[in-house]
């Protein structure tokens, strides 16, 4: 068998079809699942390349990733390490449902240091800078108190 060819077991190739067939997957797992299937059918990397649009690495190390460990495992990409979530779900919740509440007496609206100054003195918050809470605020696309 040349270095490039690949045999499919039926459950496999079954799969690698549903993959091909449905557009409910991410496009590199689509493709992933062409060229294993192209690599079934013995077809040539050049002609792979040149159709699918993807470079020699990306049909060596679906291969490999194939042979190491089946076809889930070569059509998802892993999981990669990251910095950890400081502030849960709780915290963002608990910071959106403050600025969405009545700003302070003498305050017409909420800024952010009056935000930072009354999430410390929230329990569960413990210390958070301004420029935290104002990212939090920006994924839920709040306003501020601003009517």
């Amino acid at each position: 068998m040349r270095q490039t060819e690949l045999r499919l077991s039926d459950e496999d190739r079954e799969l690698i079809q549903s993959y091909r067939a449905k557009g409910l997957h991410h496009t590199r797992e689509v493709n992933r699942a062409h060229v294993l299937s192209a690599l079934d059918r013995g077809i040539q990397e050049a002609q792979i390349m040149a159709v699918l649009g993807v470079g020699r690495t990306v049909i060596w190390r679906t291969r490999a990733a194939y042979l190491e460990g089946g076809a889930e495992f070569a059509l998802h990409d892993i999981a990669r390490p990251g910095k950890p979530r400081q502030y849960d779900t709780d915290v963002e919740a608990q910071i959106t449902a403050l600025a969405c509440s009545a700003p302070p007496a003498g305050a017409t609206r909420w800024t952010l240091e009056l935000l930072e100054q009354a999430a410390h003195a929230l329990d569960d918050v413990g210390p958070i800078s301004r420029e935290t809470i104002r990212r939090l605020l920006k994924k839920t696309a709040s306003s501020r108190g601003a009517s």
